[in-house]
């Protein structure tokens, strides 16, 4: 079973640590990296300058201005601490990698890494001296005492690492993170009027959760209810789904601050508990807690064991015989803690180790209140709770063969306990023992991750074999249904209405059903981490892509999935060609794909480099198509056929760093690049030459705005940031909001342009 790696948390720590020494000496090369930068933007300057002097072409570029400036005046040369393809590979895969919001327990390990360490070596020991040397170095003009003078006068505002200066004379905004310069030209019109000091408008929009695709079924258990408003609940990320099938309607409780791992359903079926995950935000970490709250007016009641859990929380469970007034909680520490508290009165009442091992399971004991079973990896006990302690009984195998994992756990009608275990066995546990008293030897093919007890005294299991079985109160088997492959093992069962069932996937499928075996889908999902995201251009349409190597096409009016189409490859990027019937699809390989949006077959395929393509965008007029990539340089392809044909015009190089976004002018004759170490570079992409020409670019109007970086957008940069904690920024159509997506899961709403300091 998966979940069984996820207990040894030394290992990440261990490789954090190294993480760090190799991002200090990335630190040293990077300073290297950023003097030859400076050399080859200089080289192609004058390259420039050369070709648009000799050149009239359909482009029509604006000749540059007669002396170009001595510094490279529309970027900064500024190193990021972290590179992405540079750093040791974290356990969870993800971890180097900071381009966009990750779980929290892997985001966790890294922002400590680069915050607290990296953080304040750079600022020391290279960031504010290569600061100040690309200062000197591009201030070219700066001998005058007039300039001089002006400079001291122009206002600055600090906040934590972000600061910011503005020179009226020269008509630019200048921010500092982390203390590398990034400098942002205004347009003409505004270089007059500007001021640093405005407050900008607060949007009258308000944003407010629609839908959430998806569900979490491959690392959690016992995370699907129906209750009795008929809505099933479920999570992912840190939302919980309510979701009406039959009136297509979905509520949802935000109230937690990071991932959900585990759920419980009171016996009342109205007040739930909620565990998260230990997570990160921009004050800091945030820790571990349990959510009490109301499902029907979705407010929080009870907030538990903030300060006291560890990691994450990984199973919850109300008491039965007492009316509920109790709830156990195992966390995901060492020592997988066992606590039990008076919920109501946010009281601990008890605690202890409960295992090394990871834990998979634990509940009450449906008609004794102090007796809490547990189960995990190669365990199985009976805890008593005895005037404030907790004291622990192991389940003896005797004859029977030990399995590795004990999965599941329910009970039987009489209080007899039933696990499932990953040999495939159900075993019968007498009430009031530790003894077995019956066995299903092999039940299913494979390890058993699901049990639930029906209302009509049936037991139904399923497991790694997608067979759902049902069972009589003998234990003699009634009928057996399989799962469709598509939708994967089975990870969870609950009850439905009447004679139906519910089933959660490790395929993040949640199926509606009979035990008869027609199933229908009615939650799907990517079940690894999505990176990917394209709007249609025409249709109420948009698509997903990820690690899992699945596309997805989805209906943004009906929320339903229209196609799917698996690759070989993990997708990193996508972007839709302006007339909308094809899609451009990037992967982690360099490897990239044109898919026909209405019929989902394959146009054509290509590969740039060998590193991921972080951004795949086409021009507006649709006859380019741009490809960022992780090995620094952005591909420039010539488009025909109505996004069916495609030639190479060649590559834009010029950044010393990773590409992040790229926006194209609204007349196709302009490119705009942010990469990984802060830098802004411009482009005519039909000749993929670089522009450094200040006057050409200022005053150009972009078709889209997906750069974090750029005078229009940089107020929307928080106080503190360290340059990497922005991940996506998008423009809407009227050109009237911004809205932006961080490493804490946020998603803000601000009025565009942004272009003040405090916003």
């Amino acid at each position: 079973d998966s979940a069984s790696a996820a207990s040894s948390m030394e290992v990440t720590d261990r490789i954090a640590s190294l993480e760090q020494r190799v991002q200090m000496q990335e630190d040293e090369i990077q300073l290297l990296k950023s003097a030859l930068a400076d050399v080859v933007r200089r080289l192609n300057a004058s390259e420039e300058q050369q070709a648009m002097g000799s050149r009239r072409g359909p482009t029509k570029a604006r000749p540059m201005i007669a002396t170009l400036p001595l510094r490279p005046t529309v970027n900064n040369g500024t190193i990021l601490p972290k590179k992405g393809s540079g750093t040791l590979p974290s356990p969870s895969g993800s971890g180097s990698r900071k381009d966009t919001s990750t779980p929290a327990n892997k985001s966790t390990v890294r922002r400590a890494n680069s915050n607290e360490h990296v953080g304040t070596l750079t600022r020391k020991d290279s960031g504010d001296s290569k600061g100040n040397r690309t200062r000197a170095g591009s201030t070219g003009s700066n001998s005058s005492g007039k300039k001089s003078d002006s400079k001291q006068r122009d206002p600055v505002f600090n906040a934590g690492m972000r600061r910011v200066t503005h020179c009226k004379e020269e008509g630019y905004v200048r921010m500092y993170l982390k203390g590398r310069p990034i400098t942002m030209y205004m347009p003409k019109e505004q270089v007059d009027n500007y001021s640093l000091e405005a407050r900008a408008d607060l949007p009258s929009n308000k944003l407010k959760l629609d839908w959430v695709y998806g569900y979490r079924g491959r690392d959690c258990r016992s995370n699907l209810y129906l209750l009795p408003t008929g809505e099933t609940v479920y999570f992912i990320a840190s939302v919980v789904v309510l979701f009406n099938v039959d009136e297509q309607l979905q509520r949802h409780y935000t109230g937690h601050t990071d991932d959900i791992k585990c759920l419980a359903v009171h016996p009342d079926k109205i007040t739930i508990a909620t565990g998260q995950v230990a997570g990160t935000s921009s004050d800091g970490k945030l820790a571990p807690h349990v959510r009490v709250w109301d499902s029907v007016s979705l407010n929080t009641l009870h907030v538990l064991g903030t300060g006291f859990f560890d990691r994450a929380l990984v199973c919850l469970a109300f008491s039965k015989s007492n009316g509920g007034n109790t709830l156990c909680v195992v966390d995901d520490s060492n020592d997988h803690v066992l606590s039990v508290w008076d919920w109501q009165r946010e009281d601990r009442l008890a605690e202890v180790k409960c295992s090394n091992e990871s834990v998979f399971a634990a509940d009450f004991h449906p008609t004794d209140c102090n007796v809490i079973v547990t189960c995990g990896k190669s365990h199985l006990y009976f805890w008593n709770l005895e005037k404030g302690m907790l004291v622990k009984k192991q389940g003896l195998f005797e004859k029977q063969e030990k399995p590795k994992f004990v999965l599941c756990v329910t009970f039987a009608e009489n209080g007899d306990t039933i696990t499932g275990d990953s040999s495939g066995n159900i075993l019968v546990w007498g009430k009031g023992t530790n003894r077995i008293s019956h066995v299903i030897q092999g039940a299913h093919e494979g390890s058993i991750f699901a049990l639930s007890m029906l209302r009509n005294g049936t037991l139904v299991s399923g497991g790694k074999d997608r067979r759902l079985v049902s069972w009589d109160s003998s234990y003699q088997q009634i009928q057996t249904v399989e799962v469709p492959e598509l939708f994967g093992p089975i990870r969870t069962i609950a009850e439905g209405r009447g004679e139906t069932v519910l089933i959660g996937t490790t395929k993040h499928f949640v199926l509606q059903g009979s035990l008869d075996g027609e199933f229908m889908a009615i939650t799907q999902g990517h079940t690894d981490e999505l990176w990917g995201l394209a709007v249609h251009p025409r249709k109420p349409q948009f698509l997903t892509c990820g690690y899992d190597r699945q596309v997805c096409l989805w209906d943004s009016s009906s929320h339903q999935l229209i196609w799917t189409k698996s690759m070989e490859d993990a997708a990193q990027s996508a972007g839709f060609h302006p007339s909308g019937a094809v899609v451009a699809i990037g992967t982690q390989t360099g490897r990239w794909l044109v898919l026909d949006t209405d019929s989902k077959d394959l146009v054509t395929m290509h590969t740039d480099g060998n590193e991921q393509l972080s951004v795949m965008s086409y021009g507006p007029d649709g006859n380019f198509l741009a490809i960022g990539s992780h090995d620094n340089y952005i591909y420039i392809y010539a488009v025909a056929e109505n996004g069916r044909k495609y030639s190479r015009v060649g590559k834009c190089s010029g950044h010393s760093s990773f590409i992040t976004h790229l926006d194209w002018s609204v007349d196709s004759q302009y490119l705009v690049s942010n990469s990984g170490d802060y830098e802004i570079l411009y482009w005519i992409p039909s000749v993929c030459k670089q522009v450094v020409s200040v006057e050409t670019t200022r005053d150009i109007e972009w078709a889209t705005y997906t750069c974090t970086l750029g005078f229009q957008v940089f107020g929307l940069w928080p106080d503190g940031s360290d340059g990497t904690d922005i991940n996506a920024v998008c423009r809407t159509n009227d050109k009237s909001l911004l809205v932006t997506g961080d490493d804490f899961g946020k998603v803000h709403l601000f009025s565009y342009p942004c272009s003040q300091f405090r916003v």
